[in-house]
């Protein structure tokens, strides 16, 4: 028996780097891929699809290896970079949209992020090892964001 963890998560940040470059970035899943935290492997499922297998996360008979795959769509006359699931790949169904903006010499960025993630728990642990494993998957996308700023040469 398995649990379904919902996750929705947004974040905002200004770098210093040029709005051009950033979308490049961003929009080459490779390279942005590159900045990731525990990410153990991408796989090119190619026409713009990956697959993203993680590093274990938890704890002994607790963990959970998240396995995802998404279709990515860049747009860089709206400055957008959106991705959704494909379903029947791994452990995880993953969205998400970046936005990329000019703000004076640097760029905005936003991040909006859903995700529904099969946990290998009965439901009746969703109270115990849904918090884990949400801080766990947030602190990981912290992490991105964190290496992204550094990669643009800091927030502005």
């Amino acid at each position: 028996m398995a649990m379904t963890l919902h996750m929705e998560l947004g974040y905002e940040l200004t770098v210093r780097a040029p709005a051009d470059e950033v979308f490049q970035v961003l929009a080459d899943v490779p390279a942005s891929a590159s900045l990731f935290p525990r990410l153990h492997q991408l796989e090119d499922l190619g026409n713009n699809r990956y697959r993203w297998v993680l590093e274990r996360i938890g704890i002994a008979s607790a963990s959970l290896q998240p396995v995802y795959a998404s279709t990515y769509h860049a747009d860089p006359d709206k400055g957008t970079v959106h991705w959704t699931p494909i379903a029947g790949e791994g452990n995880a169904l993953v969205s998400g949209t970046w936005t990329v903006s000019p703000k004076g010499t640097g760029t905005q960025l936003e991040l909006d992020l859903e995700g529904d993630f099969t946990l290998p728990f009965p439901s009746l642990m969703k109270n115990v090892i849904g918090p884990i494993s949400e801080a766990e998957f947030e602190k990981q996308i912290e992490q991105y964001i964190a290496n992204l700023a550094q990669r643009f040469g800091g927030e502005a």
